[in-house]
C-alpha cells in the first residue's frame, strides 16, 4: 500500500509504505532546506534512517541535533519534540 499524504508544511515528497497498530513506514524526501517542523508523538518511538544525505534531526535535548549520513539512524523516544531537515536535497 502506498499512500502519499498532504501537510501544512511543505517537503518534496512523502510516501507511506506500510501502516498498522503501532507501526507506520514512510519515506520522506526533503530537499535543501525543508523541513519537518517541531512535533511528537504520545505513543510511538520515531526511528530515522538516513537512505540519501546528509539529514539532521533536532531534539530539544543538550546536544540534541544529530546529522545522519546514508546508512546511519537515530531513535527519537516516544513524547520528545523533535524537527528533521534536509540539508543538501
Amino acid at each position: 500500500m502506498l499512500e502519499t499524504e498532504q501537510f501544512s508544511y511543505k517537503i518534496q515528497k512523502y510516501e507511506r509504505l506500510a501502516a498498522v497498530d503501532g507501526l507506520r513506514v514512510s519515506i520522506l524526501t526533503l530537499a535543501a532546506g525543508e523541513e519537518v517542523p517541531w512535533h511528537s508523538h504520545s505513543h510511538i518511538d520515531d526511528d530515522f534512517f538516513c537512505m540519501e544525505g546528509p539529514m539532521q534531526v533536532e531534539t530539544r535535548q543538550p546536544g540534541g541535533a544529530k546529522i545522519l549520513q546514508p546508512g546511519e539512524t537515530f531513535k527519537v523516544p516516544a513524547g520528545q519534540p523533535h524537527r528533521v531537515s534536509g540539508l543538501n536535497g
